[in-house]
């Protein structure tokens, strides 16, 4: 039997999917009768209200269908009940860059990142290059723009 991969994320990140999936069927009925309304309009093959009504209803599809995936394999971690002196997920992690400028990032899931706000992916290639990491280990990245070198300074769990 398959084993199912736990979808880390946290608690946050599991509202924001539990509101977008329920914006999402709240929409589901507005898409059918929009359907409905194009198809009493006459002949489908040159209905364009039709056909991006129904584009729309499998958009809307897709995404339950993977929200629903997340939510049902979501392993909810609170960076607070931590501690450690590794990166892990959920650590917030300060480094030191080839300036010895710090920049501060938090190991989140895929749902959650936004490295405007300082929240990276464990799965994106700084995000991978850090997990297991400890203080004053030296982190080499290799980017769209090329290679990048870091200092872990401090990683906290808040």
């Amino acid at each position: 039997m398959a084993t199912v991969e736990k979808m880390p994320m946290l608690q946050e990140g599991y509202d924001k999917l539990s509101v977008e999936l329920k914006r999402l069927k709240a929409e589901r009925p507005l898409i059918v009768d929009a359907i409905e309304e194009a198809r009493a309009h006459g002949d489908l093959s040159e209905n364009a209200e039709y056909h991006a009504a129904k584009e729309r209803q499998g958009q809307i599809e897709a995404s339950l269908s993977d929200i629903e995936d997340k939510l049902s394999r979501a392993q909810i971690i609170d960076p607070k009940e931590m501690s450690g002196d590794k990166v892990v997920f959920g650590a917030t992690v300060t480094l030191l860059d080839e300036d010895d400028k710090p920049i501060r990032y938090q190991i989140v899931g895929q749902t959650e990142a936004d490295a405007n706000v300082g929240r990276i992916s464990y799965n994106s290639p700084l995000g991978r290059a850090l997990i297991g990491r400890k203080v004053d280990d030296e982190v080499e990245v290799t980017v769209p723009s090329g290679d990048r070198y870091y200092l872990v300074s401090k990683v906290e769990f808040i």
